[in-house]
């Protein structure tokens, strides 16, 4: 086997439930891998070559670290690049479960992201490209961080009729990859988060967020989220600038709000996005936020199903 393709979905974030740490764990996940997908072939080479910055970034990584020969990555099909949707960890992730098929490896998904050093913090990302659906993961051990992937808590298959109307502002972009310039420093200089704020998130996720998914409750599951990230913005403010990381976020949320119960905003920004049933729901949604993002400096809408699958790798 000389190529190989893998296609893997993009996930969103609600956020993160836990960063007091005192009962001996930080951070812990909420989120979704979406049909939106990632798509790159990887073939065998005597040397690195990439037409992608950051493909060729982790598969140097990648190469030296695994001690094989070398490869050529070739990205089709690209997620926009920090911008909430997990772009940099799903493409890690890709390399290095293609690389390890083509060299005979026999490296798992987790085994990939160790090595890179993606998925660490919050493991979303990783549970996205092996599973897809639904994800709450259980947060890092304070002494092992970045030692360890957090572990997988939750996880179900989103409903089909579940249509995520995604949307991203142009914008707040330049502000959003200023946060992530400096992020290791927010991330290092963070305020403990008030023991109370964790109890009330961990409470919505466990008794708001996980039973509606189970009993398909759309509403119910809206309304959690939508607090949940709420909450989360509150507390994030000072390092963003405000409940959303953007005026224009913030307003999309509204417009969101008018037609659905959902609308949050996916990690530091600036995509936001909503969960409504049925497409022509989200056809109205996605015809209303373009015209709002036309007249606000553009950007990008769009709906899609949730990925219940996980990526996939096929020999080319």
């Amino acid at each position: 086997m000389d190529r190989v393709v893998v296609r893997a979905p993009a996930h969103l974030h609600a956020g993160n439930f836990d960063l007091t740490g005192d009962l001996g764990r930080l951070y812990g996940t909420v989120g979704f891998a979406i049909d939106y997908q990632l798509e790159i072939s990887v073939e065998k080479s005597d040397f690195i070559a990439s037409n992608d910055m950051w493909a060729k970034h982790y598969a140097e990584a990648l190469v030296k670290r695994l001690g094989v020969k070398g490869v050529k990555v070739d990205v089709r099909k690209k997620i926009p690049a920090f911008a909430g949707l997990g772009y940099n960890t799903t493409l890690a992730l890709s390399i290095g479960v293609a690389i390890s098929k083509l060299y005979d490896l026999g490296l798992r998904v987790e085994d990939v992201a160790l090595t890179v050093r993606r998925g660490l913090i919050t493991a979303l990302g990783v549970y996205a490209f092996k599973f897809g659906g639904f994800i709450v993961e259980g947060g890092f051990k304070v002494n092992l961080k970045e030692k360890m992937l957090p572990p997988l808590i939750f996880r179900v298959d989103v409903p089909e009729n579940w249509l995520f109307v995604v949307a991203l502002p142009e914008k707040p972009l330049s502000k959003v990859r200023e946060i992530r310039e400096r992020e290791d420093v927010v991330l290092e200089s963070l305020e403990q988060m008030p023991s109370s704020l964790s109890d009330a998130l961990s409470r919505i996720v466990l008794v708001k967020v996980i039973p509606s998914i189970i009993e398909r409750d759309l509403d119910s599951f809206g309304e959690g989220l939508t607090l949940f990230n709420l909450k989360l913005g509150e507390f994030w403010s000072r390092y963003q600038g405000g409940v959303y990381c953007h005026p224009i976020v913030e307003e999309g949320v509204k417009i969101m709000l008018r037609r659905s119960k959902c609308a949050c905003q996916s990690s530091w920004g600036p995509t936001f996005y909503s969960i409504v049933e049925g497409e022509a729901r989200a056809k109205e949604l996605v015809e209303e936020l373009r015209a709002f993002l036309n007249a606000n400096g553009g950007g990008e809408v769009f709906y899609v199903k949730a990925d219940n699958d996980g990526a996939e790798v096929l020999e080319d």
